[in-house]
């Protein structure tokens, strides 16, 4: 039999009062790439986050080579052990690759850096696993996926011979794609083993010899890859559990009201002749793996990008691309990806951040009443049932959960008549969640048109429908009262015939 070069069994984390990780289970071969999958909250952040050291489990095991794992504090004992390369490169753009190949280990001379002796130290680690990269080239100027590799090389030269890899596909083109799996072949057969995590199914099939389901923060599943139909995996990820859903779908064919958001033949880099329809009072997900374009499609319909062809007409007028501010004018109100970089400006109020989309409507000839703003505001806060001290607390102050409540107060201020929600559950807390989902329920009983884009199957449970997108394409329209399986075969791009 063979020693696994890492095991798994029984590992539990908690933080706090919720359990991030029940059972995890993982035995990885030597010279394998395993593949990790499983939906948002699963628990494969968790237990990358055992397997590397970054925390200890509350119960359970982890061991390498039949050893225990070192203790967390032996930093350098784990560097041999493993690393993980993640979907946004942890690599210093601004420095050469051999500087970033021996950050904080440079070979000196006399005190000061040999930078000879560094480069052709990077040369020969770069050359002994054969991966084509310049030494002298500025990081930053390199293709991502070789900067994936000047990733794994450094974690190659501390020792370590098992490397995860945290979707690290999401930002390539499809050449890349496969540029980098010959170049993790190569590294098999050199001994290197890989602990892969992709949302893309498609990619397990094509590089991963034995692949680990975990759902609901358990272990279900290891089996071989051939021997487990993508059927068979899509079901182990979705589970069997009947849960409720809104029985809307052929509801909304007898009442359709009159269609607000038309998009047609609408391309960009990201996605490509898109059609697609929202009427009054409709609310339409769109949903698909990372890289699919269902996130700039809707930037797009909010004025963050220009798309290269096609055309969107809210109500009959075209929407104007490229421009935020003219958007809302037109009538669009959006929850950004991120309420931290896009969402908030965190150095001001909770009044500020709520009402800087109608300050129009708070005064006149620029001068904005601030005892106008503050009851404005408080409407707001009542409305969305943020809790706060009131319009004058620092937004920073908040919960994610409030925070994000502020964000979605902004979005429906102006009254849209097409509401834009990207991912408007990230971060939040379970209460939080329900209260910002009902608002989706009130706009369209308000009769705006709704765009809900999210990985979050929850957030997709309100629509009547749910667009899926897969290498920007639309590839399937699913009606209220969809099963996870379904949904999940369509995102991952499973054809079930």
């Amino acid at each position: 039999m063979t020693t696994a070069l890492v095991e798994a069994h029984g590992v539990v984390k908690r933080y706090g009062s919720t359990t991030a990780l029940a059972d995890g289970r993982l035995t990885v071969l030597p010279g394998e790439s395993h593949a990790l999958v499983g939906r948002n909250g699963a628990g494969k952040s968790t237990l990358v986050t055992l397997l590397t050291g970054l925390q200890a489990p509350d119960e359970g095991t982890v061991r390498f080579d039949g050893e225990p794992a070192p203790a967390l504090a032996d930093r350098d004992a784990w560097r041999r052990k493993v690393a993980c390369v993640y979907q946004k490169p942890t690599v210093v753009p601004e420095l050469t690759v051999a500087e970033n190949l021996f950050i904080n280990r440079q070979p000196l001379s006399n005190g000061f850096i040999s930078w000879r002796r560094l480069r052709a130290r990077a040369a020969e680690l770069l050359g002994t696993w054969d991966i084509h990269v310049d030494p002298d080239a500025r990081t930053g100027d390199l293709k991502v996926e070789d900067r994936h590799m000047v990733e794994i090389a450094r974690a190659l030269s501390f020792g370590a011979r098992f490397i995860v890899l945290d979707e690290p596909t999401a930002q390539l083109d499809k050449r890349e794609i496969e540029r980098l799996f010959t170049r993790m072949r190569a590294l098999q057969e050199s001994g290197v083993t890989f602990l892969f995590i992709s949302h893309h199914l498609q990619e397990v099939y094509e590089v991963c010899q034995t692949v680990t389901v975990l759902r609901d923060a358990r272990w279900i599943t290891t089996a071989p890859v051939a021997d487990l139909p993508r059927s068979a995996l899509v079901e182990a990820m979705a589970g069997e559990a009947v849960t409720e859903r809104a029985a809307r779908g052929g509801a909304m064919e007898e009442d359709a009201g009159p269609v607000l958001l038309d998009v047609r033949g609408l391309s960009s880099d990201a996605y490509d002749d898109v059609d697609l329809t929202v009427r009054r009072g409709e609310v339409v997900g769109l949903a698909g793996i990372s890289g699919s374009g269902k996130t700039e499609l809707a930037e797009s319909l909010t004025g963050l990008h220009t798309p290269t062809g096609g055309t969107a007409r809210l109500d009959g007028v075209p929407l104007p691309f490229g421009d935020v501010r003219a958007a809302l004018r037109a009538g669009v109100g959006c929850v950004p990806r991120d309420r931290h970089t896009q969402g908030l400006v965190h150095g001001m109020s909770i009044g500020d951040n709520a009402t800087m989309s109608v300050l129009d409507r708070l005064g006149r000839h620029g001068f904005v009443g601030g005892d106008r703003r503050r009851r404005f505001t408080g409407e707001l806060i009542q409305r969305l049932d943020i809790h706060a001290e009131g319009p004058d607390q620092p937004v920073s102050d908040l919960s994610g959960g409030n925070a994000q409540k502020v964000v979605m107060a902004r979005a429906l201020a102006s009254d849209p008549r097409l509401l834009v929600l990207i991912n408007p559950t990230a971060g939040v807390d379970v209460k939080s969640k329900e209260s910002l989902l009902a608002h989706v329920d009130s706009a369209r009983e308000n009769g705006t048109a709704v765009l809900v884009v999210s990985d979050e199957l929850d957030d997709l449970r309100r629509c009547d429908r749910v667009l899926v997108l897969f290498h920007g394409r639309v590839v399937a329209e699913h009606p209220a009262g969809w099963h996870d399986h379904e949904l999940i075969a369509s995102i991952e791009g499973v054809d079930h015939g």
